[in-house]
């Protein structure tokens, strides 16, 4: 049997070969009494806001061998999806992490691979995790190496950025666990000033009560009415927390084929959206994060930015 240094470093490997940027790796045990207040303290103060699924399934958030019996270590990734190509700065604006495929689908399927190659050599199965799982994402990814989750919320890899789509494998394999990373975002608090609806606070807690991300995206119905002051052209999500930060700076475009967007997708105009059948929505979103908002939600934003007659 190889050592678990040896069977670390093999799976490392294979993640990068399988177009992973980084790979880590934690010991599975509970996530620190810290990290389940402030979890607590977010909840209980209502920054949640819609996203109710936050609440669910605290005991499996908080420990990772609670939510998959057995484990002894979370193998974390992520995925760089940094567009090569951008909107015109015209355009209705959509985050940069809905440019192509649904990231769901795309990390899934690599970390399956990882999971065969895992299963093929050693013997054992692990259980694949991304986003939609109870785990705490950028917490793990923290503990195993990775990053440190910056004043804005997201995850931050040193020299890389943030615009990085994360993973997980929780295997009962009990390999060599990485040092954390300990660094943080010091005294910048660029992405604080430029949230266009102050959801981001010093304290390293987003609101999604304020978040244009949130309420674009997770909110059905009616918009509230401070939305439309602040949207701008965005018709989908909000990367200003992003575009501001020093360490997306070092970001470069993404070599994974399946997050390239399409000239359809590119040349997209407000009208195009307005008037954007079913038929039409399903050709280009139909494999797109973006059929979480449904063609409803998308052109109920497109109203926010269609022009006010006097």
């Amino acid at each position: 049997m190889d050592s678990p240094k040896k069977i670390t470093e093999s799976i490392r490997a294979k993640a990068l070969e399988l177009g992973f940027d980084v790979c880590g790796f934690a010991r599975a045990q509970q996530v620190s009494d810290k990290a389940i207040s402030q979890y607590s303290e977010w909840i209980a103060d209502g920054k949640n806001d819609i996203m109710d699924y936050a609440e669910r399934y605290q005991d499996l958030r908080n420990n990772p061998c609670t939510l998959f019996p057995g484990a002894k270590t979370v193998i974390c990734v992520a995925m760089n999806y940094y567009p090569a190509v951008s909107q015109h700065h015209d355009a209705p604006q959509f985050s940069r992490y809905a440019y192509g495929k649904d990231y769901h689908d795309v990390i899934r399927q690599r970390l399956s691979l990882l999971n065969q190659f895992i299963s093929d050599n050693w013997g054992v199965q692990s259980r694949i995790c991304v986003d939609t799982a109870p785990i705490m994402e950028k917490y793990w990814a923290r503990e195993a190496g990775i990053g440190f989750i910056g004043r804005n919320n997201l995850l931050i890899i040193p020299g890389k950025g943030s615009f990085f789509f994360l993973g997980e494998l929780i295997t009962p394999l009990e390999l060599t666990p990485d040092e954390p990373c300990s660094l943080s975002c010091g005294n910048c608090n660029r992405c604080v000033e430029a949230c266009p609806a102050n959801a981001l606070h010093d304290e390293r807690s987003l609101d999604a009560r304020r978040c244009l991300s949130c309420q674009l995206i997770e909110r059905r119905g009616d918009l509230p009415h401070w939305i439309a002051e602040v949207a701008g052209n965005r018709i989908y999500g909000c990367d200003s927390c992003q575009f501001c930060c020093p360490h997306n700076s070092h970001a470069t475009p993404t070599t994974i084929e399946e997050f390239r967007p399409s000239s359809e997708f590119l040349n997209l105009s407000l009208d195009d959206i307005v008037s954007m059948t079913p038929e039409t929505f399903k050709a280009i979103f139909g494999k797109s994060a973006v059929k979480r908002a449904k063609l409803e939600g998308l052109q109920r934003n497109a109203q926010l930015l269609k022009p006010k007659k006097s």
